[in-house]
């Protein structure tokens, strides 16, 4: 079965995008990039041009599924209100094409790809490249958004992933026979290199 997911990191000045296609569950990146905002004045024109390049990719690639980083805490009121307005122009889009939502806060998806919710952008972004085996030329001057948004289409392909497993017979039972079956994704701060 093939499933095509379409991951968003939502902002104001650079909305970063990327789509996964999964084919028996194995994930391949389709395309990554950028939209940048900076130069347009106005934060509702700015909304409107995200919503049309939304539109754009889900025209394009016909995704199934939206992974969305949801906002968090802690960064400045008026920054989380602009930055809720971007998500939720990316969510409208999703919903005029049935296409199902799903929400990531960023340190679940940083846990899922890198084993820790503080781990730096650069980080996510070596662990994304080092599981999608992408080159250093597809990474060549993509923008930390552009990876954000691969990281969260990952993080969403790997939680279905592990809701598919637990319907299985083959499920892992502990930790331990996760790390068994999973070792290329655990990050042992104690290996030595």
């Amino acid at each position: 079965m093939e499933k095509i997911i379409l991951g968003i990191d939502p902002g104001t000045n650079v909305m970063g995008y990327a789509l996964l296609k999964v084919e028996e569950r194995k994930p391949s990146l389709i395309v990554m990039g950028v939209l940048t905002l900076s130069k347009i004045e106005s934060h509702y024109l700015r909304l409107r041009r995200i919503h049309e390049r939304t539109m754009q990719l889900i025209n394009e690639y016909h995704p199934d599924e939206l992974a969305i980083e949801s906002p968090f805490v802690g960064i400045n009121p008026n920054s989380l209100i602009k930055l809720c307005r971007a998500q939720g122009v990316v969510m409208a889009a999703a919903v005029e094409r049935d296409i199902p939502i799903f929400e990531y806060p960023p340190a679940k998806v940083k846990i899922s790809i890198v084993g820790n919710g503080n781990a730096a952008k650069e980080q996510v972004a070596e662990m994304v490249k080092r599981e999608l085996h992408l080159t250093e030329e597809m990474f060549e001057g993509q923008k930390l958004d552009a990876t954000d948004a691969l990281a969260i289409a990952l993080a969403h392909h790997y939680a279905t992933s592990r809701q598919l497993d637990s319907s299985s017979k083959g499920s892992a039972k502990s930790w331990k026979d996760f790390v068994a079956h999973n070792a290329d994704r655990v990050n042992d701060p104690y290996k030595k290199k």
